[in-house]
């Protein structure tokens, strides 16, 4: 039955989960897409003036280039890749986008992850990705770990340098640390607030090093500094997204989100933190997934906080959660990654999202279909709104509310 749902009308539709795989072939049809990676503000055009970026920054445009070739496997015939810059609104209007996904961690500025979401939200074109308050919180380490404090779930001893001059002090700096980590004395881990790829994160052995390393993590960055405790245990990290999943040549969803890609990133002698994949290539021989018997307490443990994490924090797409444990094998989150890597693997190398799809009974182009699925799931249950411009395509769908 026809809806004829106008703009700016509310929930005119019924929708039911049945409708889905009938939503999304009639997407798949007619529905152009942009994904969407992060723009190079030194390109002419990019951006009206060059200002600092205290985000270690990368393009990720091979990875958009695997997020589109999949999208047309799995039949969507209109896919196109822009950059997150100035000229993006431009380029969804000239290409009469109607829906994007991003994969960008920003352009330059501060909370760089949060402006492409801003603006799409600005202009009213719905998108897979965090929303920008997310977007922030989950990029601004302290911020996620005061959250993680307040929702009573487990993570390392902080405190945030905040290197302002009216904010520096001797005695300031000493008196908190001691409020913080009382008669501890080391090892401590210094990074930055906003980062990726463990770039710029410090292992310091004792307090005489420490405030010397926090300087010089604040003149590469220009923003505030996070000490922690070190961990000294094992590091795992898992995956969560929403509750839809394409698995087995259909869609399903569950009651909960899914967790999976439960991985042990196996740390070399000299390693005391797992190094950055671009330092070091994600192969097999750095991870182990986690599947047998012997894991399966562990993996239960990392289910439920990653879980949490999902639902406390309210959000809308795929994560990486990173664990360490301590010494007795308590574990504790350290952090959620964003924009997890999303490379397609291949016979060299893997992301730590992708190597533990197998498990789950998944192939990439599955994950990348759960994840468009079910944000479609999402907004047709609950934003229907944000589709109104769709209507022409998926008009006829569901019934008349």
């Amino acid at each position: 039955m026809a809806c004829g749902l106008k703009q700016g009308d509310r929930m005119k539709r019924e929708y039911d989960f049945i409708d889905l795989p009938e939503v999304m072939d009639r997407l798949k049809e007619k529905l152009r897409l942009a994904v969407v990676f992060g723009g190079d503000k030194s390109r002419e055009g990019a951006v009206i003036n060059v200002t600092h970026n205290p985000r270690s920054w990368k393009s990720y445009e091979q990875v958009a280039g695997n997020i589109r070739d999949a999208l047309q496997e799995v039949g969507f015939r209109h896919v196109e890749i822009f950059p997150d810059d100035i000229t993006l609104l431009d380029n969804l209007q000239k290409h009469e986008i109607g829906m994007v996904w991003l994969n960008t961690g920003g352009v330059q500025g501060y909370n760089p992850t949060a402006h492409a979401a801003a603006m799409l939200e600005m202009a009213g074109v719905p998108y897979v990705g965090h929303n920008p308050l997310n977007s922030s919180i989950l990029d601004s380490k302290h911020i996620f770990k005061f959250m993680l404090q307040n929702f009573s779930i487990r993570t390392a001893p902080f405190m945030v340098c905040s290197c302002s001059p009216f904010d520096r002090s001797g005695e300031q700096d000493t008196a908190e640390l001691t409020a913080v980590f009382g008669s501890y004395t080391g090892p401590f881990v210094v990074k930055p607030i906003s980062g990726r790829a463990s770039l710029n994160v410090h292992v310091v052995h004792n307090v005489e090093e420490l405030w010397k390393t926090v300087d010089e993590v604040y003149e590469i960055t220009h923003n505030h500094v996070l000490i922690e405790t070190y961990l000294g245990g094992r590091e795992f990290c898992a995956s969560v997204c929403g509750p839809v999943l394409k698995r087995n040549g259909g869609f399903e969803r569950s009651s909960t989100p899914n967790a999976f890609s439960f991985i042990e990133r196996m740390l070399e002698e000299d390693e005391l933190i797992f190094t950055s994949m671009d330092k070091k290539a994600i192969t097999e021989k750095r991870i182990r997934v986690m599947a047998g018997a012997d894991d399966e307490e562990i993996m239960g443990n990392l289910t439920a906080m990653a879980r949490k994490v999902y639902s406390r924090f309210a959000l809308q797409t795929l994560v990486r959660v990173d664990f360490r444990a301590d010494a007795a094998g308590n574990i504790y989150v350290l952090e959620a990654n964003p924009k997890p890597d999303l490379k397609r693997p291949d016979e060299k190398v893997t992301s730590l999202t992708c190597c533990g799809l197998a498990a789950n009974k998944m192939e990439y182009v599955d994950l990348v279909e759960s994840l468009i699925g079910d944000r479609i799931d999402y907004l047709m249950g609950h934003r229907q709104s944000s589709l109104a411009h769709l209507d022409g395509i998926i008009d006829d769908v569901g019934r008349q509310g």
